[in-house]
C-alpha cells in the first residue's frame, strides 16, 4: 500500500510540477509509429505534423517517426495518411532534453475529410533518450507511465548515455543504405600486369561523410569511396592539347603511411569549354516531394539549391519540371530558361507528402525529356532524392535497366542526394553510373552553390563519354601493386576494347586523380611460368633496361559517338622526395590516407591525421573557394572523434 502510495506521489510530482516546470527555452523529440488499425501493419510516407508549426516528419518503412528540434510546450499532433481518417491527439506535452513517445493507429476512410479527435488524459511512456534514460527500481515502477524529465528528477533515478555507437549513429530509425565495400588488394605484376577501370567523377562519398563528422559522428566505413574523396577536389593539371579532349599526367613519389612502398599519381584533365563552345541545353528536373523529403535538410534544401541552378542557365535554356510522390506528374512544361521567375514560382509552391513512385517519376522526366529533345545540344534528367522509392518500379535492377535504355537515346541523368536517416547511397550511385551522369551529396546550400554553381559547366556538358583507364606495369620495377579505391569501377581485361562496354564520363573541366600503391622491386614469376605446359612466360629483357615503370592507355568516346579513340603515356621509373612533389600530389595523398583511416582500412600502415594535416596545410595551394581549407578543419574533427573512440 505504502508503495503504491509512492508511485502515486511520483506521477503526481512529475506530471503537475515538474514537467510544467520544465517548458522554459529547451527542446525536445516526439517518436513513435503509425500502423493501419485494422491490419496493424506499418504504414510508410506517413506524415506526423504539429498543428500550428512547420515541424513534422514521415515515417519510414517500419512506420516509425521522429520529430527533431520540438520547443518544450503542449501540442496537437496530426497523423495524415491518404484514403484514411485524419487521427488528430490533443495535450502532447514535450519537455526539454527528453522525448515523447505516441503511436498512431489510423482507419481507413469511407468518407472524405473524415477526422478524429483525441486528447492525451497523461503523459505518455517516454525513456527520454534525448539526454538520458530514467530508470527506477523496484517492481512496483516498471508498468507506470512515465515521462522522464531531465536534469530536474535525475537524482531521483540512475542516468545511463543513450549515445552508445559514434560509427554512423545506427539506431531504429537509420534506414541508410550503402554497397560493401571489399578493398583492392595488392596483386602480383608479373602474373597480374594489368589492371583497367572506370573513369569516376562522383564527389557524393565525401560530403555525406563530412554530414556525419559535422554531427560528431563517424561515418559507416562502407560510405566512404577513396576515389569520390579524393576527386572532389580539383587539381591543376594542364589544359588537354587540340587533338585530345582530355590530358595525362603521371608522378611517381613516396607513400606517406608506408615507408617502403610508393604512390603513383595519374591525373586526368578534361577540357575547359568557352561560352561559344557551351550547348544549349534542354533540362528535366526529376524531384522527390514524397513524405520522406519533408524535411528542413531536404526538401526547402532542394528547392534553394535548384533556384540557384535556374540562375546559371542561359535564355535559350529549356527546363521542364516533374515531381513525383505517390504518383508523377509534370509541374512545370519546357520553359524557356529567360522565364527564371516562372520556374522559381513552380519550385517555391513545391510541398512534401505521401508514398515515394520515383519509377513512375523517372519515366515521365525522360518522357518529357525525349519530347523536347535538342539533336544538337545537351539532354539531361536532374534528379534530386533521398532515394527511398517505394511505389512502382523500385528495384535498383529494374530501374537502371530502364536508364540504360534511355541512356542510349542521348539523354543523361545527374542524381543529387538529399537528406538523412534514410538515404539510400549506393542506389543513387549505380543509377547516375548508369545514366552517363554523375553524382553528388547536398548536406547543406554551400554544397549546392558548389556543385550547381561553381561546376555547373562539368555538371552539365560531358567531353568524353566511357572513359577506360589500363595501367600495364613493368614487373621488372614493380613488385606488386594495389589500386587505391574504384572498387565498383573495375572493369575485366577484355573490357577496355570493348566499345559495348560502358563507363565513366568526364565533364568539361572535370579533372579524375587515381592513385596506385606501389610495392618495388622485381616481381616473382610464381607457378606462372614454371606450372605451364605449353608456353612460357617471362620478363622481356627491354622490360629490364627502359626504367619504365607503366604503360597508361586511355579509351574514350565523342559524347554524341560510338566508337572509341586512345592516347597513351609512360611513367619512367624516377621517383621525387616528397617534399619535391606537386601539390596536386601531395593533396591527393593527403585526402586518400584521411579516407583511408575513415575507412579504418587494413592498409593504413602507419596513416595518422597529424600527417595528413602537414601534408594537406603544405598542399593547399590556391584555394580559391575554401574547400581544402573546409576539408584540413574537417581533419582536426576526425581526429578527435578518432581518439574518443579509442578512449571507449
Amino acid at each position: 500500500m505504502k508503495t503504491n502510495l509512492r508511485i502515486a506521489l511520483l506521477f503526481t510530482l512529475c506530471y503537475f510540477i515538474i514537467i510544467p516546470g520544465l517548458f522554459a527555452d529547451g527542446h525536445g523529440k516526439i517518436r513513435g509509429t503509425v500502423v493501419d488499425a485494422e491490419t496493424k501493419a506499418p504504414m510508410f510516407g506517413a506524415n506526423v505534423l504539429l498543428s500550428g508549426s512547420q515541424l513534422g516528419a514521415a515515417t519510414n518503412r517500419k512506420g516509425q517517426f521522429i520529430i527533431h528540434h520540438v520547443p518544450a510546450g503542449v501540442y496537437t499532433v496530426q497523423a495524415i495518411y491518404m484514403g484514411y481518417i485524419k487521427l488528430t491527439v490533443k495535450n502532447i506535452i514535450v519537455t526539454d532534453g527528453c522525448t515523447t513517445f505516441r503511436d498512431f493507429e489510423l482507419s481507413k476512410a469511407t468518407l472524405e475529410g473524415q477526422e478524429v479527435v483525441i486528447t492525451a488524459e497523461r503523459p505518455l511512456i517516454n525513456n527520454g533518450e534525448t539526454n538520458a534514460v530514467l530508470r527506477f527500481s523496484g517492481e512496483d515502477l516498471a508498468n507506470i507511465p512515465v515521462r522522464g524529465v531531465s536534469n530536474a528528477v535525475a537524482a531521483m533515478a540512475e542516468v545511463v548515455n543513450s549515445n552508445s555507437n559514434n560509427r554512423g549513429g545506427r539506431d531504429a530509425f537509420n534506414t541508410e543504405e550503402y554497397a560493401r565495400i571489399y578493398e583492392n588488394d595488392f596483386l602480383n605484376a608479373f602474373e597480374d600486369p594489368l589492371s583497367t577501370f572506370s573513369a569516376d567523377v562522383d564527389v557524393a562519398a565525401y560530403a555525406n561523410a563530412r554530414r556525419y563528422i559535422m554531427e560528431e559522428r563517424l561515418p559507416p566505413r562502407d560510405a566512404i569511396r577513396i576515389e569520390e574523396c579524393i576527386n572532389y577536389f580539383k587539381y591543376d593539371y594542364p589544359q588537354p592539347e587540340k587533338k585530345h579532349p582530355i590530358s595525362i599526367n603521371l608522378e611517381y613519389g613516396p607513400c606517406p603511411w608506408n615507408e617502403e612502398h610508393q604512390l603513383v599519381n595519374i591525373g586526368l584533365q578534361g577540357k575547359s569549354l568557352s561560352t561559344e563552345e557551351k550547348k544549349t541545353s534542354n533540362l528535366v528536373f526529376l524531384l522527390d516531394v514524397s513524405g520522406s523529403m519533408d524535411s528542413p535538410k531536404k526538401l526547402p534544401l532542394l528547392k534553394k539549391a535548384f533556384k540557384l541552378l535556374v540562375g546559371q542557365l542561359d535564355s535559350n535554356d529549356r527546363i521542364a519540371i516533374v515531381v513525383y510522390a505517390g504518383n508523377s506528374g509534370l509541374v512545370l512544361p519546357s520553359t524557356p530558361g529567360s522565364q527564371k521567375e516562372q520556374i522559381i514560382k513552380a519550385l517555391e509552391q513545391l510541398q512534401a507528402g505521401g508514398s515515394t513512385a520515383g519509377g513512375a517519376g523517372l519515366r515521365l522526366a525522360y518522357k518529357v525529356a525525349k519530347e523536347n529533345f535538342l539533336k544538337e545540344g545537351n539532354n539531361r534528367v536532374i534528379m534530386a532524392t533521398d532515394g527511398d522509392f517505394n511505389v512502382g518500379i523500385s528495384s535498383t535492377s529494374e530501374l537502371t535497366r530502364f536508364i540504360e535504355e534511355k541512356r542510349d537515346e542521348g539523354i543523361f541523368l545527374t542524381v543529387l542526394g538529399f537528406g538523412m536517416r534514410n538515404y539510400k547511397d549506393n542506389r543513387l550511385e549505380q543509377l547516375a553510373d548508369k545514366g552517363n551522369g554523375n553524382h553528388a551529396y547536398i548536406d547543406n546550400i554551400l554544397e549546392a552553390k558548389k556543385v550547381l554553381v561553381h561546376e555547373i559547366t562539368s555538371v552539365l556538358f560531358t567531353i568524353a563519354k566511357d572513359v577506360k583507364l589500363q595501367v600495364e606495369f613493368n614487373p621488372a620495377e614493380v613488385k606488386s601493386y594495389r589500386l587505391i579505391g574504384y572498387e565498383n569501377r573495375r572493369l575485366q581485361n577484355r573490357d577496355f576494347t570493348d566499345d559495348k562496354k560502358d563507363a565513366g564520363e568526364m565533364g568539361a573541366g572535370h579533372t579524375v586523380t587515381a592513385l596506385y600503391e606501389i610495392i618495388p622491386g622485381q616481381a616473382e614469376g610464381g607457378s606462372n611460368g614454371d606450372a605451364l605446359k605449353y608456353q612460357e612466360t617471362g620478363v622481356r629483357k627491354s622490360a629490364q633496361k627502359n626504367n619504365e615503370l607503366l604503360n597508361l592507355r586511355i579509351r574514350y568516346k565523342d559524347p554524341d559517338g560510338d566508337k572509341s579513340k586512345e592516347i597513351s603515356a609512360i611513367l619512367k621509373n624516377k621517383m621525387h622526395s616528397l617534399e619535391n612533389t606537386s601539390e596536386n600530389f601531395r593533396f591527393s595523398a593527403a585526402v586518400a590516407e584521411y579516407a583511408i583511416l575513415l575507412r579504418d582500412s587494413r592498409f593504413k600502415a602507419n596513416a595518422n591525421m597529424n600527417q595528413v594535416l602537414e601534408l594537406a596545410k603544405n598542399a593547399k595551394g590556391d584555394d580559391v573557394f575554401g574547400y581544402r581549407a573546409e576539408f584540413i578543419s574537417l581533419v582536426e574533427r576526425v581526429e578527435i572523434l578518432l581518439e574518443d573512440q579509442q578512449d571507449k
